[in-house]
């Protein structure tokens, strides 16, 4: 088949439901629609029972990986997660209306990224290898999904070599 759109010729209706595609918002759920994840709510504010912070650092082979401002905030609804960045300087905000544990896993479920012993958002650890984990400055054995987000939470990731020894965030004033 052939179509003409806007001076254009297209060929077959893959292209032209490509089109067609492109035009449509993206439909489902997830981050971008604003729907309930790991039982975190996007609300139209942020809740005060429950106001802390952490910082998260990740390292791709000695390269840091930026935390984008806005996770949590989804594109396409006015609504923000309970567990959320404002800013790029890996800070991560804890505004909640309820009290429970949050961890790394909820904030990296909420930004839409990979978070395992081998993959952490686009770092991956070499072959047969496993991420260096640090919270708090003592190195972490266990799954990064169950790290628990607690007032001041210290979490660096890193995949490598190299290792580059985990920077302390020492900006907490104010926070």
């Amino acid at each position: 088949m052939t179509y003409t759109l806007s001076g254009m010729t297209l060929i077959g209706s893959a292209v032209v439901a490509a089109i067609v595609g492109l035009a449509q918002p993206p439909q489902g759920g997830g981050p971008a629609a604003g729907q309930e994840l790991a039982g975190i709510r996007c609300d139209a504010m942020e809740g005060n029972r429950v106001h802390i912070h952490q910082h998260l650092v990740i390292f791709d082979h000695g390269k840091q990986v930026p935390i984008p401002d806005n996770v949590g905030r989804p594109l396409m609804k006015q609504c923000l997660y309970w567990v959320h960045t404002h800013t790029t300087d890996g800070v991560i905000h804890i505004e909640s209306p309820t009290t429970r544990t949050f961890t790394l896993g909820d904030f990296f479920t909420i930004w839409g990224k990979p978070l395992s012993t081998t993959s952490v958002a686009s770092a991956k650890a070499d072959k047969g290898t496993t991420l260096k984990v640090w919270v708090d400055g003592t190195p972490y054995k266990g799954d990064p999904r169950a790290i628990p987000l607690n007032a001041h939470t210290d979490v660096v990731i890193e995949a490598g070599p190299p290792f580059p020894t985990p920077p302390k965030f020492t900006a907490w004033a104010g926070r």
